[in-house]
């Protein structure tokens, strides 16, 4: 009986398949395009450091 069951497992263990999730190839992943407006966010930006440099002059001797 011992035998038997051994010689089972054995061939069970022969014949089964290995165990795969899958293709071993990269996955394809499509990047996601994202658009901006630079120089727009560049004026911003600009108009907004002028106006705290002409801040900082009007209250740089009080301070």
């Amino acid at each position: 009986m011992k035998k038997t069951l051994a010689a089972a497992a054995i061939a069970a263990t022969l014949l089964a398949g290995t165990a795969s999730a899958g293709s071993l190839s990269d996955p394809i992943v499509t990047p996601d395009v994202v658009m901006v407006d630079a120089q727009e966010n560049a004026s911003n930006v600009e108009g907004l450091i002028a106006a705290v440099a002409v801040i900082a002059i009007i209250l740089g001797p009080s301070l």
